[in-house]
């Protein structure tokens, strides 16, 4: 509507060019990208902030080779299993914790998903918890 006004003073001639340049400025201004604000339905998934402060804070390991062989040894104090695996390796990982009694958590999104909350540039099937640090990431089995 102001862009139509805009047009008719410029064949009206009553308008100068700084004129014009001010008013295409203001309405480009009008154009702004607005950010949503997440919803508490949409808010971050406390499981995922848990894995990203042990992450930081405590020890892990990566990979479902390393997570399998420390599973067999009882060196880990949890397992985190993303819901994409591959179903073998999902059950070789919950049939070795079983027998190890290590409590295993399924993360809902997928091993992508897992890695870049993990802070790596690849996928994680498995992430093995050695020291949980500052995270309460122990109490997310103590649920299931």
């Amino acid at each position: 509507m102001e862009e139509e006004k805009v047009e008719k003073a410029k064949l009206a001639g009553g308008t100068t060019v700084t004129e014009v340049a001010e008013t295409k400025t203001r309405l480009k201004s009008k154009h702004k990208v607005i950010r949503k604000r997440k919803s508490k339905k949409e808010k971050e998934n406390p499981l995922s902030s848990a894995i990203r402060l042990a992450v930081e804070s405590g020890k892990v390991g990566f990979g479902s080779r390393k997570g399998i062989k420390d599973i067999l040894m009882g060196n880990i104090k949890l397992a985190v299993i993303a819901s994409n695996v591959p179903p073998s390796l999902a059950e070789d990982v919950r049939r070795f914790g079983e027998i190890s009694e290590i409590p295993l958590v399924m993360f809902p999104g997928t091993s992508i998903e897992l890695g870049s909350i993990c802070g790596k540039p690849f996928p994680v099937s498995v992430l093995a918890v050695y020291e949980e640090g500052v995270s309460n990431i122990l109490e997310f089995e103590k649920k299931k």
